[in-house]
């Protein structure tokens, strides 16, 4: 952070500089580096910032003037809302179509399946966000280009203001389940192959087991072991692709907060914000290592 060339410790000395019978630009920067902590060496300054984080104190953010902690605790739950839905549509969506794909290799449905799975994964979010707006906001206008909420927000009953931020998060919501839904459609479908032609799939078939317990019980208890992994290592990668989303879309939550911190120079925000990515992929590891033992009765948790 202390390297990117955006300080803004130095934007501030200038503007304060710029002032009519101010000191000079050196004499600010040097008044402001001690008052930021920022007259210390790299290392330094990073084991002093750790020293203060490990005790829960993250400091005050430089950008938004309040504590880091009381400024996220006011916008992760836009973002938590968001990366749910999309979280929950892509798992709702991908893995039947998956285990479809599977089910009729090389047929047309495979095809349309495996084509639909390599837009999802080749375009990126804001070409994807960009698509959606043209078409859903421009062109037909059933949403707002960006925002959370309408102009007449205020003015609407509480029902009307719910609709009113669902109809706002519904853009963001489909560009990150199109962006997560192709990767995991295509794991499944990959791995629901590899069980479809184990020895134990064929015995079941010629004992007379019915196709459709097969498919559900035997194969796909056995495929979850991978989708899973792949699960728990996309709850992340939500909030820090919706970075992207939410900037696009102006959508108040820690992805855009985050962002604007960056581009601002705010060190401590995005030093939090870091260590919240950090504590995401724990807690995804560790929700897949509990379902693990859920998905496999060869796994337990003692």
């Amino acid at each position: 952070m202390r390297c990117i060339p955006i300080s803004f410790i130095e934007t501030i000395a200038r503007e304060r500089a710029s002032l009519p019978g101010s000191k000079s630009y050196t004499e600010w920067l040097e008044q402001l580096n001690e008052s930021f902590g920022m007259n210390t060496g790299i290392m330094e300054g990073f084991f002093k910032w750790f020293g203060s984080a490990i005790r829960g104190n993250f400091g005050d953010s430089w950008k938004y003037n309040v504590p880091v902690v009381e400024k996220f605790s006011e916008v992760i739950w836009d973002s938590v809302i968001l990366g749910g839905a999309a979280y929950i549509l892509q798992i709702i969506i991908a893995i039947p179509l998956g285990i479809l794909s599977a089910r009729r290799q090389y047929s047309k449905t495979d095809y349309a399946v495996t084509v639909f799975a390599l837009i999802g994964i080749s375009l990126p979010s804001f070409f994807i966000a960009t698509l959606l707006k043209l078409i859903f906001s421009i062109h037909l206008g059933w949403f707002d280009l960006f925002g959370k909420v309408g102009r007449d927000f205020e003015q609407l009953s509480p029902w009307g203001q719910f609709w009113d931020i669902a109809a706002h998060f519904t853009l963001p919501v489909i560009t990150l389940t199109l962006v997560g839904i192709g990767g995991l459609m295509r794991y499944t479908r990959t791995n629901m192959l590899e069980a479809l032609s184990s020895d134990y799939i064929r015995t079941a078939r010629a004992k007379g087991v019915s196709e459709r317990r097969v498919i559900n019980k035997h194969a796909f208890r056995n495929t979850l072991i991978p989708i899973i992994t792949i699960l728990g290592g996309t709850l992340p990668g939500l909030f820090a692709g919706a970075m992207i989303t939410e900037t696009l879309f102006q959508i108040p939550g820690i992805g855009y907060i985050s962002f604007e911190a960056m581009k601002s120079g705010d060190i401590p925000f995005t030093m939090f914000y870091m260590v919240f990515m950090a504590f995401l992929t724990l807690i995804g590891t560790l929700i897949a290592d509990i379902l693990y033992a859920a998905a496999d009765p060869r796994v337990r948790v003692n």
